[in-house]
């Protein structure tokens, strides 16, 4: 599936005529940041597995942003853009948004691209939205209050596209619009051998140095592919061991209670240290990403 082919959702009916309104407030109580960091590799799957952005980034010429040229840069600086997006005032937002359109501009297809791309492209943002948005849904569904799960909620998940260019009229009007553009767009998902196996080394650790993906790779398979949907497993060409599937039901309950444990401010680490970050970096006028 191509960016041409995703058909933008109903927008909701305020943002058709006027630019939605963000609680940051409200945006805070959306982050259960400790298992979502487990839960990273899965989402990039899910974000990747639609192939304009999948071969966006597989192609990228941005190698100061490449994962495996430059992991840990590339990990503080896509765990940054979350934390900005989650937890950052309008202004915050503002200039990481700069930061990254700079990135941005250098990612876009060539002639020999399988598929066209172009990162400032709002239909693929809004696909990368939606994805970060429905991790949360499942975050909280393991983790914290499904209670939590609401239309306010969902309309606020709106800033993980805003941040970028996405206009906040793409995003769909309401959960049950979500839930329909959703389906739709993983229906006509296809992998190819390329991007799966890009994807598989990504869930297997293979990035980092041997040693570490060596101890690592396992522990966040069993992870990546128990937090994975299942249709995104099937179009991965991937299954789940039963012992991986029990792994992972063993570490949810330990997560599930220790999340529950922490106090509010613990739940937010490390993407409160990552804005202070961020904060620092702008006063000392070092590069933001």
């Amino acid at each position: 599936m191509t960016a041409e082919q995703i058909e933008t959702p109903a927008a909701h009916p305020i943002a058709r005529s006027r630019r939605m309104e963000i609680d940051e407030q409200k945006i805070s109580a959306m982050t259960l940041l400790g298992p979502a960091l487990l839960a990273g590799p899965a989402n990039v799957v899910m974000q990747l597995a639609l192939p304009a952005v999948g071969y966006g980034v597989y192609e990228s010429q941005v190698h100061s942003g490449n994962l495996y040229k430059h992991p840990v840069k590339r990990t503080r600086t896509t765990l940054t853009y979350l934390a900005v997006a989650a937890m950052g005032d309008a202004e915050l937002r503002r200039r990481y948004r700069h930061a990254v359109n700079r990135s941005h501009a250098q990612v876009r297809s060539t002639a020999s691209s399988p598929v066209k791309y172009n990162a400032f492209d709002p239909a693929l943002q809004l696909w990368v939205a939606a994805c970060l948005y429905r991790g949360w849904e499942d975050m909280v569904r393991l983790y914290g209050d499904p209670a939590d799960i609401t239309e306010e909620a969902y309309r606020q998940g709106a800033v993980m596209g805003t941040t970028l260019q996405m206009p906040p009229e793409m995003w769909p009007a309401t959960r049950a619009d979500f839930e329909t553009y959703w389906n739709e767009t993983v229906a006509g998902l296809e992998i190819d051998d390329v991007i799966s196996s890009y994807l598989l080394s990504i869930v297997r650790f293979e990035f980092a140095a041997k040693p570490v993906s060596k101890i690592l790779g396992p522990f966040s398979e069993a992870m990546s592919l128990g937090y994975l949907p299942p249709e995104f497993r099937e179009k991965l060409g991937v299954t789940q061991s039963r012992r991986q599937a029990r792994f992972f039901a063993v570490n949810n309950v330990l997560l599930r209670a220790a999340t529950r444990a922490m106090p509010a401010s613990w739940r937010h680490f490390p993407f409160n240290i990552l804005i202070a970050d961020v904060r620092w970096r702008m006063r000392t006028k070092r590069s933001l990403v």
